[in-house]
C-alpha cells in the first residue's frame, strides 16, 4: 500500500514539473509560442529572449518552485522515505523537460515531449532538500549567468553546486549520503537534456546571452569591428 502511495507522489511530482509556466508567461505577455522562439525550450532563458527580462526571471522563479513543492510534497506524504524525497524532485525536472502537457510530433512524424532543460527545478529541488543550499547555489548559478552568459554552462553547474554542498554536508553529518544522488541523479538529466548544446559548446557556436558580462563584451568587440 505504501509502496502505490510513493508513486502516487512522484507521479504529482512529475505532473508539478510538466507545468510550462514560461510558455504560458510568454503568451500571456507577448501572445508568441515560446517554443516557436530561440531554442524552442520553456525555460526562463528562452523566455527571456522572447519576452524580455522580467519574463524570464518569472519563469525562472516559478520553475524552482516545480522542483522545491515537489520535495515538499514527498516530504509531507513520505515522511520516512529518503527514496522518495530524491526521486520527487528528479521526477519534476522530467516533467519540466519532458512536459506531459507539450506532447506534439516532429516533421518526421514522431511523438516527442517539448520542455526546457531542467536548470530552474534542480535548483528548487536542491532548495526542497535543504532550504540554505539556495543561498549558495542560487547566486553561484548566477553569478556563472551573468558572467560567463552561456546558459547551458549555467544549467549544467547548478546541479555540480548541489553536488558539491551536499556531499560537504553529508561528510560532516548533517545529512544522508543519498541526497547527494539527487544532485548527480540531476545532473544527468542536466547534460542529457543539453546534448544539442554540447556539440554546439564544442564547436563555438553556443548563444551567449546579451544580459552577460560575457554578451557586452562580445556586443563591444563586434561594434568595433563593424566601425573599422
Amino acid at each position: 500500500m505504501q509502496i502505490a502511495f510513493d508513486i502516487g507522489v512522484i507521479v504529482l511530482a512529475y505532473m508539478f514539473g510538466s507545468v510550462p509556466f514560461g510558455l504560458l508567461i510568454v503568451k500571456l505577455k507577448t501572445g508568441k509560442d515560446i517554443r516557436e522562439v530561440e531554442s524552442g525550450r520553456t525555460g526562463g532563458t528562452n523566455a527571456m529572449r522572447a519576452a524580455g527580462f522580467w519574463a524570464g526571471f518569472a519563469t525562472a522563479m516559478l520553475d524552482i518552485l516545480k522542483g522545491a513543492l515537489a520535495v515538499w510534497l514527498a516530504r509531507w506524504l513520505s515522511p520516512d522515505h529518503q527514496w522518495v524525497h530524491v526521486a520527487a524532485p528528479l521526477c519534476a525536472i522530467l516533467g519540466h523537460n519532458y512536459s506531459i502537457f507539450l506532447g506534439e510530433r516532429d516533421v518526421n512524424g514522431k511523438f516527442r515531449l517539448r520542455g526546457g532543460a531542467g536548470g530552474a527545478p534542480s535548483v528548487g529541488g536542491a532548495m526542497g532538500i535543504w532550504p540554505g543550499s539556495i543561498l549558495i547555489i542560487l547566486p553561484l548559478g548566477m553569478l556563472v549567468f551573468f558572467s560567463i552568459g552561456i546558459a547551458s554552462i549555467t544549467t549544467m553547474a547548478v546541479a555540480l553546486f548541489a553536488i558539491i554542498v551536499f556531499a560537504i554536508r553529508a561528510s560532516q553529518g548533517l545529512m544522508p549520503w543519498s541526497y547527494v544522488l539527487y544532485g548527480v541523479g540531476a545532473e544527468v538529466l542536466l547534460v542529457w537534456a543539453l546534448r544539442p548544446n554540447l556539440k554546439k559548446l564544442s564547436e563555438g557556436n553556443e548563444r551567449i546571452v546579451k544580459y552577460s558580462l560575457n554578451g557586452w563584451l562580445k556586443a563591444r568587440r563586434e561594434g568595433k569591428e563593424e566601425s573599422k
